[in-house]
């Protein structure tokens, strides 16, 4: 539904809509899978623009801002392990992570295996910005999130660092995605800061859940991505992101679709809503 929606949006604007694959994590990438996801978007219709980019292809790049943010005393290290870092966070698990700063000021740090965090100043002031979709938000990074890991321990740059230098060098300046990293984005706009990169527009559309909360793709009632199925799924789709699509439309070729969807696009249908939660199922 995300990539719908960022679609829908770069085009209605006949804006240019780039794909990239986050596969910095070796261990987690399976073989092939990166052709595949590229066939399953196109027998849904999307059409990129440009050469797919490929974040383990940007290492260099990645490794270089992290030398420039440590050159200013902008990360340091942290030694601290997952099981140290659960030991220190409130017990409602749906509260937000925050760090607690155990290792600033630790040079020891460095000396064993360690994570690279951004060193957010003391007295930073909120970051606010104006969501496509949401409406203003604001965020005390230091107190609702704390300082946050810009290399894991494994070497690779984390996932705030590698997206912002990726959509600068990309020259994007419209970011749509979903709701649930609406609370990552005022961190990612400290290191568009910090780098002296620009920041994108942001958009986050709703997230699709199930009726006690949970993410529906983490469901038994997630629909699997079926290319053999795109025309009633993307359909689908445009009626989740309130789009309205006609009804004679419904199982109509994915290009008849988007060729509907494209100059329709009513963003402010969305505003202000985060989430949307699915019908309970009929009992028995």
């Amino acid at each position: 539904m995300a990539a719908a929606g960022s679609y829908l949006s770069a085009r209605h604007a006949g804006g240019r809509w780039l794909l990239r694959i986050d596969d910095l994590d070796r261990e987690r990438s399976i073989p092939g899978i990166a052709v595949e996801f590229q066939q399953t978007l196109a027998a849904f219709g999307f059409e990129w623009d440009g050469s797919v980019y490929f974040q383990s292809d940007r290492t260099d790049r990645y490794e270089a801002a992290i030398t420039a943010l440590n050159s200013r005393g902008l990360a340091y290290a942290c030694c601290c392990s997952r099981s140290q870092l659960a030991a220190s966070q409130p017990a409602d698990p749906e509260a937000e992570p925050v760090y607690p700063g155990t290792c600033r000021g630790n040079p020891a740090a460095r000396e064993s295996p360690h994570a690279l965090r951004f060193a957010i100043a003391d007295g930073e002031p909120a970051v606010e910005f104006d969501d496509a979709f949401q409406g203003r938000y604001c965020q005390d990074c230091r107190r609702d999130a704390g300082d946050f890991v810009v290399r894991r321990r494994d070497g690779h740059a984390a996932y705030h660092l590698a997206v912002v230098l990726d959509d600068a060098d990309a020259g994007v300046n419209e970011v749509v995605r979903g709701a649930d990293l609406l609370a990552c984005t005022p961190r990612q706009i400290l290191l568009q800061r910090a780098l002296g990169l620009p920041t994108p527009r942001y958009g986050h559309l709703p997230l699709l859940l199930e009726p006690d909360g949970r993410k529906l793709a983490k469901s038994r009632r997630a629909v699997p991505i079926a290319p053999d199925e795109a025309p009633k799924q993307l359909w689908l789709a445009l009626q989740w992101l309130e789009q309205a699509p006609p009804a004679e439309l419904a199982g109509a070729p994915v290009r008849q679709l988007w060729a509907w969807a494209i100059p329709n696009w009513r963003p402010a249908r969305l505003a202000g809503v985060r989430e949307r939660r699915l019908a309970a199922p009929p009992a028995g």
